[in-house]
């Protein structure tokens, strides 16, 4: 079976990104005060702990950014053809959880439909009864009262598997720090927080996430562990593909909101004058514009253009690509202000220092004191303002999506499964699965990079 390799725009950004940040790991090797900075983030437990989760998000991410299109079948010597849907590597290694789909809602672990139907059952006739799912419990046959206990068990195994993996990391770290003394050392020096680099807060991270994600995905196999949604398929399986979503609108939209910003802001502060007046207008005239209008109309005119041009994609993933970058420059358009105000007000007061005075006295451009004075004392506001951002840019993107003018309703997405459960909330019974998990996980998200961004932060503080 082969297949053809799909280049989204977003995914090129992605693995851009990517690049980008090998090619700051590899500045900051070489430039010691960030060095020395980014050693003050490593030493924080906080900060490394939530690091860990974030990296398996990003991980996750990776996955669902490399796309292909399988080949169909077809009889020998046919021009080879391919399928319409794309498919990601993710979706590859999650294939259980994207093709067992139901008939509709079933709660997480269950065995049975949520909602009776009327069954016909040999030698009753009609009967109002949930029935047997396909796919969910269909290892267990009719010994559907031995779920809990075939879970337990389940569980427990993947649980052991889980703590080995964990044990043979833990035993890699520990011998990387205590190469060359006594066997042991390393051990006792990452558990009693003697080492530069937080190793026990990235091991216990890694045993708490391994201990809940590898029984997790072994059960998923047998079981819907998150529920199935209203058209049958798999929540868990809706998670995972919500996670891409959410990495490109945080980190997409500080692409194109950190330049405007940087450049308006040390424009303004260091030129002052018609220049300051004028980027102070601008960013003053889009605050004063309610955010989500804003957004909305420029989201509503983009989609005019998606749809009066369906030349423009081959595919259902590719309009839904666009749109989803669409949001990621409106939004980066949008959310400039702040950073460049912070970055005026830090630039009027570098440029009255005595070294600023001297460059300029000395004849020196400029453009060259921005660039070899300036922005290196403002990198700091930089970096804490962008880890900052990207928390709030995922929320963002879940109301957006909520309202409806959000990533486009084909793709998933926290606040696409967000905006799905608000109708099913009025059931009765009330379904909840859906809502619990994607809140869940978001918060689990957002969360990790606040902390994260709290770390930052204080490793970068001048005042720290």
């Amino acid at each position: 079976m082969g297949f053809q390799i799909v280049v989204l725009w977003s995914d090129i950004l992605i693995w851009l990104l990517l690049a980008a940040g090998i090619g700051f790991a590899v500045l900051i090797a070489r430039n010691p005060p960030l060095l020395a900075a980014w050693r003050r983030v490593g030493a924080s437990r906080v900060g490394m702990a939530s690091a860990t989760v974030l990296l398996a998000f990003i991980l996750v991410g990776l996955l669902d950014s490399l796309h292909y299109r399988p080949a169909l079948e077809g009889k020998p010597g046919q021009e080879t053809r391919y399928a319409v849907e794309v498919l990601s590597v993710l979706d590859a290694l999650a294939t259980p959880l994207r093709t067992r789909n139901e008939k509709t809602y079933s709660e997480p672990f269950a065995t049975r439909l949520y909602a009776k139907e009327t069954v016909d059952v040999p030698g009753q006739g009609a009967v109002r009864e949930y029935p047997r799912l396909k796919h969910g419990g269909k290892h267990l046959a009719e010994r559907e009262d031995e779920v809990a206990a075939d879970a337990g068990f389940t569980a427990f195994r993947a649980g052991v598997l889980a703590f080995l993996c964990w044990l043979a990391v833990a035993g890699l770290a520990s011998g990387a720090v205590g190469r060359g003394e006594a066997p042991g050392t390393g051990w006792q020096r990452i558990w009693r927080g003697e080492t530069a680099f937080a190793w026990n807060a990235v091991l216990v991270a890694l045993a708490l996430m391994l201990l809940v994600a590898v029984p997790l995905f072994w059960l998923s196999g047998q079981y819907h562990v998150f529920g199935t949604d209203k058209v049958g398929q798999d929540v868990l399986y809706q998670i995972l593909k919500s996670v891409r979503t959410g990495l490109i609108i945080g980190l997409v939209t500080t692409l194109v909101m950190l330049p405007m910003a940087v450049l308006l802001g040390i424009v303004a502060g260091y030129f002052r004058g018609w220049a300051d007046d004028a980027i102070q207008y601008l960013y003053t005239v889009l605050n004063s514009i309610p955010g989500v209008l804003l957004i909305a109309a420029a989201v509503l005119m983009m989609q005019v253009v998606i749809d009066t041009h369906p030349q423009w994609f081959s595919t259902a993933a590719e309009r839904a690509d666009l749109r989803l970058l669409a949001l990621c420059f409106i939004l980066g358009i949008t959310s400039w202000t702040g950073l460049c105000r912070l970055l005026r007000g830090e630039t009027l007061k570098l440029r009255e220092l005595e070294y600023i005075q001297a460059a300029q006295a000395f004849g020196v451009s400029s453009w060259r004191i921005i660039v070899r004075h300036i922005l290196p004392n403002l990198m700091h506001i930089v970096i804490i303002a962008l880890v900052m951002d990207f928390s709030g840019l995922v929320l963002a993107e879940a109301v957006l999506s909520y309202v409806g003018i959000g990533v486009d309703p084909t793709m998933t997405s926290f606040g696409t499964m967000i905006n799905n459960a608000r109708m099913e909330l009025g059931r009765e019974p009330v379904v909840w699965w859906s809502l619990a998990a994607a809140f869940a996980a978001m918060f689990i998200l957002v969360l990790a990079a606040n902390l994260f961004a709290d770390a930052v932060r204080d490793a970068f503080d001048p005042r720290a």
